[in-house]
C-alpha cells in the first residue's frame, strides 16, 4: 500500500467517523438480525462522552460512593414527575425526530393522541407488528422485548465477556440464596432497552408463575461501557423479578432491571400473583423513563439459545432484535 493510499485510508475513516457522529451513531457495536449489518446504536453524543468520563477506571470508583447514589434517584424521580406533565407532550415529536422512530408500528401512531410523554413511552405495538416465532410450539423461546441482546451459555462466560462487575451472580441478583442455587450453572440472556425503544417486555415461554418480588436499589446507567466496568450495577440497581414454571425449559428467571431515569419497573398485577397462566409472547409489564435491561436466566441444559446470537455475543457484539423473534429452543431435561 502506497503512502497515498494510507492517506486515503485515513481520509475515508475520518470522514466515516463524522458521518456516525452526525447520524449519532456513537453507541455500542451491534449487528442487526434481520439483515445481517453491523451497526452501531444511536446515541447522543454527550451521552457517550459522559459515559467515558464515569466508567473507566481512574473515576468509576465515584459511582459507588452515597452522594452520586443519591444523585441518582433524586434525577430518577424528578425526569419521572417531568415526563407526566402535560408539557412534556411537547418533547415527543423531537424525541422521534432524533431517533428515527418509526410510529406507523405503534398504536395509536398519531402522537397526539399521547397525553404526555410517559404515555408515548409506555406505547404500544401495533397488533400484528411483531408476530411471535413458532407461537403453538412451546418447546421454543422467544426474545421478550426490543432491544440489543448477548446471550451466553453460562453465567461464567458472560462474565468473561460481557458483565463485568465483580459481585455479579444469580444468587445477588435475586438476593436469595435458594432460589441462586437452582439457577447454578445457568444460561443466561441480558436484554439492554435504549430510551427510544419500546418499553413493554415479555414473557420468553410459556407457563405458570411461581413466585414474584420487587426489589428497591439504585439507578445505573445500563449501557455497556457500564455494564463492563467494576461497577455491580445489575445487582444494585431497582429491579423485579418473576420465576415462571415451564414444562419443556424448566424453571425460567425473569429480572427486569431498573436503569438511569427509570423511575418505575410494572409486572402486570395477576403476573404478580403464583399461578398465573402466561403464554408465550404474552405481556409481562412495562418499564417507565429510560433506558433499562433485563436478565433471563434458564436453569443449565434446559436451553439452546439461537447459533447467531451466541457467535455475536462470544465477541462482545449485541444482537439487534424485535420481541416474538426465536431465541432458542428447548434442551435435555434436568
Amino acid at each position: 500500500m502506497g503512502f497515498l493510499d494510507v492517506l486515503h485510508k485515513i481520509a475515508d475513516d475520518l470522514l466515516a467517523r463524522v458521518k456516525m457522529i452526525q447520524n449519532r451513531q456513537v453507541g455500542w457495536l451491534t449487528i442487526n438480525r434481520k439483515t445481517g449489518q453491523l451497526m452501531r446504536e444511536q446515541q447522543p453524543l454527550w451521552k457517550k462522552l459522559k459515559l467515558l468520563l464515569l466508567f473507566n477506571p481512574l473515576t468509576e470508583w465515584l459511582d459507588t460512593t452515597h452522594l452520586m447514589r443519591l444523585y441518582m434517584h433524586r434525577e430518577a424521580i424528578k425526569e419521572g414527575q417531568e415526563e407526566a406533565t402535560l408539557t412534556s407532550r411537547n418533547r415527543i415529536a423531537a424525541f422521534i425526530a432524533f431517533y428515527h422512530i418509526d410510529m406507523t408500528q405503534f398504536d395509536p401512531s398519531d402522537i397526539s393522541a399521547y397525553r404526555n410523554f410517559e404515555d408515548f413511552f409506555v406505547r404500544a405495538h401495533r397488533p400484528g407488528s411483531r408476530p411471535i416465532f413458532e407461537p403453538d410450539n412451546p418447546g421454543t423461546a422467544v426474545v421478550v422485548a426490543d432491544s440489543r441482546v448477548v446471550a451466553y451459555e453460562s453465567v461464567a462466560e458472560s462474565q468473561k465477556v460481557w458483565i463485568k462487575g465483580c459481585d455479579f451472580s444469580i444468587t445477588n441478583l435475586v438476593m436469595d440464596r435458594r432460589l441462586g442455587a437452582q439457577f447454578d450453572g445457568s444460561a443466561v440472556a441480558s436484554f439492554r432497552l435504549s430510551p427510544q425503544d419500546y418499553h413493554r417486555f415479555h414473557c420468553p415461554v410459556r407457563g405458570v408463575v411461581k413466585m414474584y418480588r420487587s426489589m428497591p436499589g439504585d439507578y445505573y446507567e445500563v449501557d455497556p461501557i457500564a455494564l463492563r466496568s467494576g461497577v455491580d450495577i445489575l445487582t444494585r440497581n431497582a429491579r423485579d423479578y418473576v420465576v415462571v414454571d415451564s414444562e419443556e425449559f424448566g424453571e425460567v428467571l425473569f429480572v427486569a432491571i431498573g436503569a438511569a431515569q427509570v423511575g418505575t419497573v410494572r409486572f402486570h398485577e395477576r403476573f404478580q400473583q403464583p399461578g398465573a397462566r402466561i403464554e408465550k409472547g404474552e405481556e409481562l409489564g412495562h418499564f417507565q423513563f429510560g433506558g433499562s435491561s433485563i436478565i433471563v436466566a434458564f436453569q443449565r441444559e434446559r436451553i439452546v439459545f439461537d447459533e447467531d446470537l451466541l457467535r455475536a455475543s462470544k465477541n462482545a457484539i449485541a444482537t439487534d432484535v424485535e420481541v416474538g423473534m426465536s431465541l432458542g429452543r428447548s434442551g435435555e431435561k434436568a
